[in-house]
């Protein structure tokens, strides 16, 4: 990282929930039981996905990747913020906070870039059923799996290695949680500050909005198709294949115009934290909420798996 070699700062100060010492043993238990909620969701989705034969379908598999992605990027974050709020010491090393923010991305990214891949899924499965099983191939499903790890992936070093490689000379405390974009590029100094943030914006936005638009044109497939199916029920059961990813995706890309497409003004160092806290706790806990109480197939093969063995004579 060529920035560091010349940065006079090694080390930054997460101020995030310090603006609120009241309330923070509050936010932690608040938080702490959010997280682990949202692991035990997303651990009970792929554990049940992978014992349950019925489910070993390209949908399926895309929503066991999704649940990993989610799962990692929570890992990214949410730790070290519980750990800020029970300590005084909340610093980060330079190298700790360009892994974060890498870590962060690649995981916030590939989860954008495996919803787009389930409403392809979904258009391929409604619009053309004879030819689900060829679209939709183990292997083509592998290879739109990676695509999206690997779109992540490059999504997290462009942005991580663009903000890095400036030069920050003081002040060290990052008015955020984590190692967020914005808060750092306020603390870097030198005549590319602004060129850099205006190409990682774009860069963040145009992939969110390609990927956002992407998904509605699946859908406005979707419901041309459904509308021409002539029976109330065969609408219904179409429709309820996409409720769950459906409901995902405008809770995900709502929180996320949020942080990415709100307008440029000055921001309270409490609004900008409670807001990111929509997107790194809320939305994570409840997509699995989502997906298990949307998804009848899903919630069935759930009580089959694993309430069957603490209830067998409900089951």
């Amino acid at each position: 990282m060529q920035g560091a070699n010349f940065s006079a700062v090694t080390e930054f100060i997460l101020i995030g929930f310090s603006t609120f010492p009241h309330l923070q043993l509050m936010f932690f238990l608040l938080f702490l039981l959010m997280y682990l909620f949202t692991l035990l969701g997303n651990l009970l989705i792929m554990a049940t996905v992978w014992r349950e034969r019925s489910l070993h379908t390209p949908m399926y598999l895309f929503l066991c990747a999704l649940s990993t992605s989610e799962v990692l990027y929570t890992f990214a974050i949410i730790p070290r913020m519980l750990a800020d709020l029970l300590s005084t010491d909340r610093s980060i090393s330079f190298r700790a906070c360009a892994s974060q923010m890498f870590f962060s991305f690649t995981f916030g990214f590939t989860h954008s870039f495996l919803l787009t891949v389930m409403g392809y899924d979904r258009y391929v499965a409604i619009c053309h059923p004879l030819r689900y099983n060829v679209l939709m191939s183990p292997r083509g499903c592998a290879c739109l799996v990676a695509w999206s790890w690997a779109g992540g992936s490059v999504m997290g070093l462009v942005v991580t290695s663009a903000i890095f490689h400036l030069i920050f000379c003081g002040p060290n405390e990052v008015h955020h949680f984590a190692c967020h974009v914005p808060p750092l590029l306020k603390l870097a100094c030198g005549t590319d500050v602004q060129v850099v943030a205006k190409g990682v914006g774009l860069v963040c936005i145009a992939a969110l909005l390609g990927c956002g638009l992407l998904i509605l044109l699946s859908y406005a497939f979707i419901v041309a198709t459904i509308l021409r199916i002539p029976s109330a029920e065969g609408r219904h059961k179409a429709f309820s294949t996409c409720a769950s990813h459906l409901t995902v995706v405008v809770v995900h890309y709502g929180f996320a115009s949020v942080i990415y497409l709100k307008p440029k003004g000055p921001q309270s160092l409490e609004g900008d934290t409670l807001m990111g806290i929509t997107y790194t706790v809320l939305t994570p806990f409840l997509s699995p909420i989502i997906f298990s109480l949307r998804n009848k197939e899903l919630k069935i093969a759930m009580k089959k798996t694993f309430l069957s063995k603490l209830y067998p004579e409900k089951i």
